[in-house]
């Protein structure tokens, strides 16, 4: 009698399942679409695994013996449970509990994540979103421990063997006060740009130059900014009440009372959206579903914006 299960073959218990629910070797080698010899053979080594007949001949075919019938309700829950674990749990949004933890810059957070939860908290009511700054650092590591399940990043910044998805390209504006003197004109001059004191925003913290000074370097000329802060979120306050000018992504100058975007006078390079996540959740059907819809809302606001 085999007493040890790392010994028992699966498919030994699938034959006793074919064996008691169609009472013929005939019968359960068909349905099991193997032949009658093999599932004989079957049958012995599953006498010599249970230490019992199992089953006897009669004229009409065979009968399971007591031990058989016994086996019949457990054997019948294992070959469930298996088939069970080897089919993903299908998904639900609408009545879906998990939590989905995302890494993003406050840009992304009023770019992305806004969007986002408007269109989840209507299909996922259930599922809860915890939201982390992005550490470029360290994102790698934390897609991997399963701190992170999803990164807002920049493909600059995308560690390799990530899975990533470009979200769009954004580029850049001037946002300054409504009533601002470099307004009256609507097309704002280089000149005009450059004298104007300038707000930055600076994730590091406490750098007064960016992208957009780069870029008037390869013009020969300079800005002077007079303000570095480390979050986009404030910066639409300070700009109501002073003559200071910020350029911007475009996506953060929607909803913005009270304040102009004009079209900056010279070529700043834009930047790519990116989300990335790691093989871990890569197949999981509910972390495809949130994927999908953070794509598409994303889509969706580019094009309002």
């Amino acid at each position: 009698m085999t007493t040890d299960i790392r010994t028992l073959d699966l498919n030994l218990l699938k034959a006793l399942d074919a064996l008691l629910e169609e009472r013929s070797v005939t019968r359960a080698a068909e349905r099991l679409a193997l032949t009658q010899p093999a599932v004989s053979g079957m049958l012995t080594r599953l006498r010599d695994c249970f230490d019992d007949p199992l089953f006897t001949r009669t004229q009409r075919g065979i009968i399971p013996t007591l031990r058989a019938l016994e086996l019949a309700t457990p054997v019948k829950q294992i070959l469930y449970d298996v088939n069970s674990l080897l089919q993903p749990k299908a998904f639900n949004p609408g009545t879906a509990e998990i939590t989905f933890t995302l890494a993003a810059t406050d840009y992304a957070l009023r770019a992305i994540v806004v969007p986002f939860m408007a269109t989840l908290r209507q299909q996922a009511p259930g599922i809860r979103v915890a939201v982390l700054p992005v550490n470029n650092d360290q994102v790698k590591s934390q897609l991997e421990n399963g701190d992170v399940d999803i990164a807002l990043i920049t493909p600059e910044t995308t560690p390799l063997d990530l899975h990533a998805h470009a979200l769009y390209d954004e580029d850049y504006v001037c946002l300054l006060r409504q009533d601002h003197p470099a307004v009256i004109d609507e097309i704002m001059s280089l000149d005009t740009f450059c004298a104007l004191d300038h707000a930055l925003v600076s994730y590091a913290g406490g750098l007064f130059r960016g992208v957009t000074d780069d870029a008037l370097a390869k013009l020969g000329r300079k800005r002077r900014v007079t303000l570095s802060v480390s979050s986009f979120l404030v910066l639409p306050e300070i700009l109501r009440v002073s003559d200071l000018v910020a350029v911007i992504p475009r996506r953060l100058a929607v909803n913005t009372q009270g304040l102009k975007v004009m079209t900056p006078p010279l070529t700043i390079p834009g930047f790519t959206k990116t989300v990335v996540w790691h093989e871990r959740t890569h197949r999981d059907e509910g972390f495809r579903w949130l994927r999908s819809v953070l794509f598409s809302t994303s889509t969706v606001s580019q094009s309002g914006a």
